[in-house]
């Protein structure tokens, strides 16, 4: 017997044996919330993928896990805990949910507590967790915590190691994370994955990655089939139109803020049809885990597009050494791109429409119907029709920058959004004073938000 088995059997004995002993050594919260300590947790300055390990003096061990540096999921909120003694509990609703994947696009989906993907659940090795689940769709359904060596009884799959969870009924999982790593929640049902039923589970390990990284952002890829001029999914389609970042497709998806210097870390897991190709542009980062937890960093090698495979995580760090606005994107041309065949939503249309006036025509009206100002397209030469392949990427441009205007896209260039669909992001790498600013801005929107919501309740 291998000794991850062996383990796994230890483990599964003393969830019925030994918790309470357990429960008193877990008590409390490890997360550092305060951006200050959890930067200050995570401080790394390398000039390498790889990190630059110094060595220090010798410190006594410490008696209890180490503090942790949150994971940010762009788009995508954090799902909230109490504590139960030393149980640490969430609570889980399946519905379904309307996600504004576009500014002139909006699905019916099924996600998890109003969210889709999932509200990401935050944990640490080494803690009990208990997840209150409550199912509000119309079918029966059921949670797989993908990558995690649970006990039989909490792997989430019908019949097999539990009953269906009826509409309107309640299923408490309860386990130890053992483990350290990324990992994931989704339905066991394939066309409700489909329909969007997927979140991130981070494992923070119990003592810190070395090198450490001074940010920690997620994004989860997905793929939709949506039909012109319709909302729901066709789950059962083989081709897909519309693909998306943590539930939002661009210009739409939130650039992810890094200071210059720092060390990044990127957590990509892919719950679709499809393999996905992210390039990382203007540097190059190493491969440092992946759904199985941290891998050993004899494996680690430089490069700058990962593939990320179906069902599968990957997690890649790089030192933020280039001021910029840098591009993560797949690499699949067709994945960088939002359908464009229900674009006036009353009527379908041309991929690109043969000349400029009438492309521009179509941008217009749909620029009116979000709105959002529509900038002339890049200039195309004046014998550009009788070009064989004319056209291509001419009149696909979409600059909405107004629509899709917060803090964190201040101080991007003029029809920045114009050329980003479908699959694309930004990572923004600033130097100190504007990284300071730019926090102060997102800080500042973050309360107006919290005000405007107190102010309707």
């Amino acid at each position: 017997m291998s000794g991850n088995r062996r383990r796994f059997f230890q483990d599964a004995a003393f969830f019925g044996a030994g918790f309470f002993g357990l429960a008193k050594a877990l008590r409390g919260e490890t997360q550092a919330s305060d951006p200050q300590t959890a930067r200050a947790i995570e401080q790394g300055r390398h000039h390498s993928p790889y990190g630059n390990h110094k060595k220090k003096d010798a410190a006594p061990a410490p008696s209890g896990p180490d503090p942790f540096l949150p994971m940010i999921t762009p788009d995508v909120a954090n799902l909230p805990h109490e504590m139960d003694g030393g149980v640490k509990v969430f609570k889980l609703v399946a519905e379904p949910v309307k996600r504004k994947i576009a500014p002139f696009k909006t699905i019916d989906a099924w996600g998890y507590n109003g969210s889709c993907p999932g509200p990401t659940i935050q944990v640490q090795q080494g803690e009990r967790v208990r997840i209150i689940f409550e199912n509000k769709l119309p079918e029966s359904t059921s949670i797989h915590w993908h990558g995690l060596e649970v006990p039989i009884e909490q792997d989430g799959v019908p019949w097999i190691s539990q009953k269906p969870i009826a509409p309107g009924e309640k299923y408490t999982y309860e386990f130890t994370v053992h483990q350290e790593g990324t990992f994931f929640y989704h339905s066991h049902g394939a066309m409700q994955e489909m329909m969007g039923m997927i979140g991130f589970l981070v494992a923070h390990p119990e003592r810190s990655y070395k090198p450490r990284a001074d940010h920690d952002f997620g994004m989860i890829l997905q793929e939709w089939a949506v039909l012109p001029n319709n909302s729901v999914p066709n789950t059962a389609a083989m081709e897909y139109n519309w693909l998306t970042f943590n539930g939002v497709s661009a210009p739409a998806i939130t650039p992810m803020i890094a200071r210059l210097g720092s060390r990044v870390r990127l957590r990509i897991i892919n719950m679709g049809m499809d393999h996905h190709p992210i390039h990382l542009h203007g540097n190059q980062f190493v491969m440092t885990g992946t759904e199985g937890g941290r891998a050993p960093e004899s494996t680690w090698y430089p490069m700058n597009t990962v593939l990320v495979g179906v069902a599968q995580a990957r997690v890649v760090e790089f030192e933020a050494k280039y001021p910029g606005s840098w591009m993560v994107h797949c690499h699949l041309p067709h994945h960088m791109m939002n359908s464009m065949m229900d674009l006036l939503q009353d009527r379908a249309i041309e991929t690109a429409d043969l000349t400029d006036a009438k492309a521009m025509s179509q941008m217009e009206t749909l620029a009116k119907s979000v709105p959002f100002e529509h900038v002339h397209p890049s200039p195309v030469a004046a014998n550009a029709n009788s070009v064989p392949g004319f056209p291509q990427d001419a009149f696909m441009e979409m600059g909405m920058d107004d629509a899709v205007e917060k803090p964190e896209t201040h101080g991007l260039p003029p029809n920045w959004s114009a050329g980003m669909m479908g699959m694309m992001t930004l990572v923004r790498v600033l130097p100190d004073k504007e990284y300071e600013e730019m926090m102060a801005r997102i800080k500042s929107g973050s309360e107006s938000k919290k005000e405007e919501h107190h102010h309707e309740s």
